[in-house]
C-alpha cells in the first residue's frame, strides 16, 4: 500500500522549522497564545513548514488532550504546513494521537519507535507496520529516527520499512553521515521523502539526496536555516562559508545547555514567549544563561545581515 505522497500530494521540502512548545508559566500546560504567535513568526519567514511536539518541542512534558487542543488551533492558524510528532509509549497512544491529526488536518505525522523501554529491531518493524495499517491512508507519515532519545531504527530495518512503499519518509536525527548514506542509496530504489535533523551536517545531507532539514534551530532562527538551504542548493560556496560560521557560533553557544533551554532562551531574546523550562538549571548554567543572552543580542544583528534581513 503506498503512502498518499506517493499517490500525488505534494512532498514536503526545504526547512521544517522544529518549533518549540511555549509552556504557561508554573504550569505544565501549553501556552496557545504564545504557540500561534510562534506560528505566525516562523511562517513569515520562509519556512517550507513547522513541525510541532517533536524533541525540540518537548512533547513528552504534555497530556494528550493539551497536545490535541493546540494541534487543532495550530493548524487553522498556519500559513504553511504542519507536520507533528504522534509519538508516544504505546502503540494505541500513536494511533490515537494520529487519528487526532489527520481530523486537524495536518501534511503528515512524525513517529518515533515507543519511548524509553529499548525495542527489539524485530518489534519495531511490527510496531510501525501495525502503526501504518491501523492510520491507514489518511496522513503520510513519517519515521522519526532519534537514538539519543528512544530505540534506533537500524539500517537493515528502515531499509525494509521504506521498502515497503508504506512510509513517506523519515527525519533521520542521529547524525551519522555513514546511516544518512544508506537512506540515500534506498531512496534511488524507493521515492520516499527524506529530511535531515542536524543542522550541523545538513550541507552534506544535501549532496546525499536529502529534501530538506526538520531544524530545532530555526525556531529561533529561521532566517539562517532558510539562508543556508538557499545557498546549499546554488552552490554559493562563499555565502556557504560564511553562514556555516555562524550556526557553529550559535551552535557552540546553545549546546552548552540541556536541550533546547538555549533555543528558548534565543527566542526570548527576539522578543517570543517561549515560556518556563521544564526543568530548572544549575546555578552555572543560569549564570552562562544570562552570558549567552548578552552575546545573543549583540550577534543577531549581525547574523540578520549576512541572512539579507
Amino acid at each position: 500500500m503506498k503512502r498518499p505522497n506517493a499517490a500525488g500530494r505534494t512532498p514536503l521540502e526545504g526547512v521544517i522549522a522544529a518549533a518549540i512548545t511555549p509552556r504557561q508559566a508554573q504550569e505544565s500546560s501549553i501556552d496557545l497564545g504564545a504557540t500561534l504567535e510562534l506560528i505566525d513568526f516562523l511562517g513569515e519567514r520562509g519556512v517550507g513548514g513547522i513541525a510541532l511536539l517533536g524533541s525540540t518541542g518537548e512533547f513528552v512534558h504534555f497530556a494528550l488532550d493539551d497536545r490535541r487542543h493546540m494541534l487543532n488551533f495550530a493548524v487553522r492558524r498556519s500559513r504553511v504546513p504542519i507536520l507533528v510528532n504522534v509519538s508516544h509509549s504505546t502503540l494505541d497512544g500513536a494511533v490515537g494521537l494520529a487519528r487526532d491529526a489527520v481530523s486537524a488536518g495536518v501534511a503528515g505525522v512524525l513517529v518515533m519507535p515507543p519511548y524509553y523501554f529499548r525495542q527489539s529491531q524485530e518489534s519495531i518493524r511490527s510496531f510501525f507496520y501495525t502503526f501504518a495499517a491501523q492510520v491507514g491512508d489518511a496522513t503520510p507519515i513519517y519515521l522519526y529516527n532519534i537514538p539519543a532519545c528512544t530505540s534506533e531504527i537500524d539500517t537493515t530495518t528502515v531499509t525494509d520499512l521504506l521498502a515497503s512503499g508504506r512510509f513517506a519518509g523519515i527525519k533521520d536525527s542521529s547524525g551519522s553521515l555513514n546511516y544518512f548514506q544508506t537512506l540515500g542509496e534506498q531512496r534511488s530504489k524507493t521515492p520516499f521523502t527524506l529530511f535531515a535533523g542536524h543542522e550541523r551536517i545538513y550541507g552534506q545531507c544535501l549532496r546525499i539526496g536529502a529534501q530538506g532539514i526538520v531544524s530545532g534551530v530555526a525556531s529561533a532562527l529561521p532566517e539562517l536555516i532558510v539562508a543556508q538551504d538557499h545557498a546549499y542548493r546554488a552552490g554559493d560556496q562563499d555565502r556557504i562559508g560564511r553562514l556555516d560560521a555562524r550556526l557553529l557560533e550559535f551552535l557552540t553557544q546553545v549546546e552548552q545547555f540541556p536541550w533546547p533551554a538555549g533555543v528558548k532562551e534565543a527566542a526570548k531574546q527576539r522578543k517570543l514567549k517561549a515560556g518556563a523550562l521544564a526543568s530548572p538549571l544549575g546555578e552555572t548554567e543560569n549564570r552562562k544563561l544570562a552570558e549567552f543572552a548578552e552575546w545573543f543580542r549583540g550577534w543577531l544583528p549581525e547574523l540578520l545581515r549576512e541572512c539579507g534581513k
